[in-house]
């Protein structure tokens, strides 16, 4: 037990690629073994998350279960792992979308031994995000989420998945260069990679920096811009914000059901992530003086976002746009709290910080599972154009029932999670910024008019003669990877304090 206690986010974090090296051991032409290989080892790390989630103690200052060793002393950078209340959410949320993910790719048949070795390492890679507190190791494991998504895409995908594959991957690294340039420059002003440290002394520093042994300095405020707007630029792509959110849609048309999930689910996370975890704590002034923009941005999202969806008749990009519209909520949450920090309103920008990380969480569940019911329609119909469906309650009820309940919670329907988080967000920065937040309600009336648009296309209306004769109802094995998502939606919904408790004391923490 005092080993796990000590360990226990080195054996999430590395117990996925454990399960890929078991898999690789399976023979190739053992199909079923390989998929209940993957599938089994997945719930390992999700089995761990829960000891974690139960054990984490939310009023106690700092990280937690902090482990450190060193990893490359001519840097001053070290293998170091904690956790705290916003991102144990997100670690229970990846380690529980992992194995749903994977089990609802049993319909995949090429290469199914890479393409469980690559899920499982995707899964390493966005864990590391979540629990590093050395800048260095933050960007390898940013790195390392990278490259198996685009390798699913590019591989399993649909018609034109090297287009897509390769946009999100030119996207992202154009990003990644950015924040590897501002992370480099804080090593060297700081000394240290070490989060904690930097964020301790990161406003006492005044030593202006040399450029390559030339008679170049750098002050640390310019050091400061350079590295908040890298940084900024690098978390915005991945979010994304408005409007470099462009390669979203295509990625999530063209990726496999289980990426478009992942891809949902957590990937997008990571941006927001970095806004809450390096940007706000590094850089408060310059990230106050902005915040309009970013506000901006947001509201931009909501609202185009929604219209872009609303504009769809492919399901599948419909679902993609409403991700655009979704997060932009994340990001006004995020941008009202870092103008609110050292102002009166600082309680308001705590309250909408508090709905921006659950937020994350809700929208995770929910994009998961709207992805997972368009995967259902494709695999059974081979299109996502929502003129060629039509009428399919009476062919799918369970589906139908399962469609319109995923959907109201994506629409943010009183007694569900995404109203919670939603409301807080809206709570939070309309004292901040209640010029953006009133317009950002546009979004919200077109988020009701896109979501009711597929409902009805896909469920309603006259049937479309062609799908008689099929078999159109989702599946059991579909039907379990949904239930805990929507079990999840429901319990958020109606009694929200069992996570928020948990997010708010670290947030409280964090404005002061």
């Amino acid at each position: 037990m005092a080993f796990l206690q000590e360990h226990i986010l080195s054996l999430i974090l590395f117990s996925p690629v454990a399960g890929a090296l078991l898999v690789f051991l399976v023979p190739g032409d053992r199909v079923r073994s390989i998929r209940w290989v993957a599938f089994l080892a997945s719930l390992v790390p999700l089995g761990l998350s829960l000891w974690l989630w139960f054990a984490f103690d939310p009023g106690m200052q700092g990280y937690q279960f902090v482990e450190q060793a060193i990893w490359y002393e001519a840097i001053n950078s070290s293998y170091h792992l904690g956790v705290d209340g916003i991102s144990v959410p997100m670690v229970l949320l990846t380690t529980l979308l992992t194995p749903l993910a994977i089990l609802i790719s049993w319909s995949v048949e090429q290469n199914v031994r890479t393409y469980m070795m690559l899920f499982l390492m995707l899964a390493t890679g966005m864990l590391g995000v979540f629990m590093s507190l050395d800048l260095l190791l933050f960007f390898v494991f940013w790195e390392v989420g990278l490259i198996p998504m685009y390798f699913l895409i590019n591989q399993w995908g649909s018609e034109n998945r090297e287009y897509a594959s390769f946009k999100f991957l030119i996207y992202t690294m154009a990003g990644s260069l950015g924040l590897l340039l501002a992370i480099q420059l804080i090593g060297v002003a700081a000394g240290t990679f070490d989060l904690i440290t930097i964020t301790q002394q990161w406003s006492t520093l005044s030593q202006p920096l040399t450029m390559l042994g030339l008679p170049i300095t750098l002050s640390i405020a310019t050091v400061k811009k350079i590295a908040f707007w890298a940084f900024v630029v690098a978390f915005a792509i991945k979010v994304p914000v408005w409007p470099f959110h462009t390669w979203l849609p295509d990625a999530h048309t063209e990726a496999p059901t289980a990426g478009s999930m992942i891809l949902a689910g957590v990937l997008l996370k990571l941006g927001a992530y970095g806004f809450l975890r390096l940007i706000l704590p590094l850089y408060p002034v310059e990230a106050k003086f902005y915040a309009g923009v970013l506000a901006l941005l947001a509201t931009l999202a909501i609202v185009l976002g929604a219209f872009a969806a609303w504009g769809q008749d492919d399901f599948k990009r419909l679902v993609a746009y409403s991700s655009v519209n979704h997060m932009g909520f994340v990001v006004l949450g995020i941008a009202a709290a870092a103008f609110a920090q050292a102002t009166p309103l600082v309680a308001d920008g705590v309250i909408a910080v508090n709905g921006a990380v659950l937020q994350m969480f809700n929208h995770g569940l929910s994009a998961a599972g709207m992805f997972l019911l368009v995967g259902v329609v494709y695999d059974r119909a081979h299109t996502r154009d929502l003129n060629k469906l039509g009428g399919l309650f009476p062919l799918a009820p369970m589906y139908g029932g399962i469609l319109i309940f995923t959907a109201m919670a994506s629409l943010g329907l009183p007694g569900l999670n995404g109203f919670v988080s939603e409301f807080l967000v809206v709570r939070g920065a309309w004292p901040v910024f209640s010029f953006y937040t009133a317009l950002s309600m546009l979004g919200l009336l077109i988020t009701g008019a896109y979501i009711l648009k597929g409902i009805a296309k896909v469920l309603h209306g006259p049937l479309n003669e062609e799908w008689v004769g099929h078999e159109m109802e989702i599946n059991r094995r579909e039907i379990l990877a949904m239930a805990p998502l929507m079990v999840l939606m429901l319990f958020i919904g109606v009694w929200p304090k069992w996570i928020l408790s948990v997010i708010n004391e670290t947030v409280l923490r964090l404005f002061g």
